[in-house]
């Protein structure tokens, strides 16, 4: 893009001469913007392993499973994601060979998706490239990853993600 100036503050600016100042548009909007410019370096971090973030993040979530297998719906939840968006991904995975949808034998009607050894090899290949480049982040400190990290839990916790407590349980605090 290389503006010669900052489009949201430019936007807010102008918000502010109509509406009045809001720090929580300008917030919201750089956080839109920046998970345009994370979801492009991502995918383009991913896309030589023919994954894209959320598929990545679906075989990440079954590598942690014990079993490597789990039911449709455990993942959209674990993933936070409707169900149709969950049967898309698996889809597209399953026909890359990277998963395998069997019947869930405690659950009649219910189905797994069972991750495969090309889709644990893959995963471990995406898993480096992405650490590699800092998951698009490098430009923050450790300290400041997680800071943000925190500020988005009260965010997810007040929205109703999980309760207070687990936040604080996440860093072990």
């Amino acid at each position: 893009m290389n503006l010669p100036f900052d489009p949201i503050e430019r936007a807010h600016d102008n918000w502010s001469q109509r509406w009045g100042a809001s720090p929580a548009m300008a917030a919201v909007t750089s956080l839109m913007r920046a998970q345009q410019i994370l979801i492009g370096e991502l995918d383009g971090t991913l896309k030589p392993f023919g994954l894209t973030f959320a598929r990545y993040e679906a075989l990440v979530l079954l590598t942690f499973s014990a079993s490597g297998a789990l039911p449709l719906g455990k993942i959209g939840e674990r993933l936070m994601v409707h169900p149709t968006s969950v049967t898309n991904t698996i889809d597209r995975l399953e026909g890359q060979g990277f998963v395998l949808r069997m019947p869930n034998p405690s659950d009649g009607r219910g189905v797994l998706a069972e991750i495969t050894e090309t889709g644990r090899e893959v995963t471990e290949g995406a898993t480096q490239a992405l650490l590699g480049m800092d998951f698009a982040m490098g430009c923050y400190s450790e300290e400041e990853l997680w800071r943000m990290h925190e500020m988005f839990v009260r965010l997810r916790v007040d929205f109703g993600d999980f309760p207070a407590p687990a936040a604080k349980e996440a860093r072990g605090a």
